[in-house]
């Protein structure tokens, strides 16, 4: 699955980092500019979703909007944060095109909440997964199959969801807290120990390509496919 990718602009560096760092904890790919001169050099077009500071130095939010707007001709949702709480910043902002409006503080919460739902709105969350292939390992998206050397092998959709987590994030290293969020999320309460049943079912089922699935003592799991 191609992950989102979300510009942040402010001149804030720490509020900047603080964005990226909670973004990209749900699983976005987050880059900053610190400054609206930055983020024009940037090829703006490859963004799913752009989150723009108003005040900044010579050129504001407003105008760096405007400029993706009637120059650059992209429809890439915009939404504004600002120190401000004005009625005809508002107007203004959503004259832009503007998508959301965010003031200046705010919880991370708020911020991640109104993402999504900008997002799911204007339908940049639901783009067309890819099938994820490693050697002969095949997971079809579509129709929720693992496919090893064209026979399929059967899956609980728990068992499913864990592969395909660790599998689009090769290398990297989920907890079992992490596991539990991702895939149970709020449906049931489980224990570490139920990550570890599944994984290891998934193991003999999974054959040679078993061995992929890596147990990090201390840390959590992660699919290497230099292992198999």
């Amino acid at each position: 699955m191609k992950k989102i990718k979300i510009l942040v602009v402010d001149d804030e560096k720490d509020l900047c980092e603080i964005l990226k760092f909670n973004l990209e904890n749900e699983n976005f790919t987050v880059d900053t500019a610190y400054s609206a001169e930055e983020a024009i050099t940037k090829k703006l077009e490859k963004y799913d979703l752009l989150i723009l500071d108003i005040m900044m130095g010579k050129m504001s939010g407003f105008k760096l909007a405007d400029k993706i707007r009637k120059e650059r001709k992209l429809s890439v949702p915009i939404i504004f944060l600002t120190a401000k709480d004005t009625e005809n910043d508002t107007l203004t902002g959503f004259s832009l095109g503007a998508d959301d409006y965010i003031s200046k503080p705010f919880s991370i919460k708020q911020v991640i909440a109104r993402v999504k739902a900008v997002l799911n709105r204007t339908g940049s969350s639901g783009k067309t997964e890819e099938n994820i292939m490693v050697k002969n390992l095949k997971i079809d998206i579509d129709s929720k199959k693992l496919i090893i050397d064209n026979t399929p092998v059967n899956l609980t959709k728990k068992e499913f969801d864990i592969l395909k987590l660790l599998i689009e994030n090769q290398g990297k290293i989920f907890s079992r807290e992490e596991i539990m969020d991702y895939v149970w999320k709020d449906d049931v309460i489980v224990s570490n120990r139920t990550v570890d049943v599944n994984i290891a079912r998934m193991r003999k089922k999974l054959g040679k390509y078993g061995k992929a699935l890596v147990n990090r003592s201390g840390y959590g799991y992660c699919f290497e496919a230099d292992n198999i």
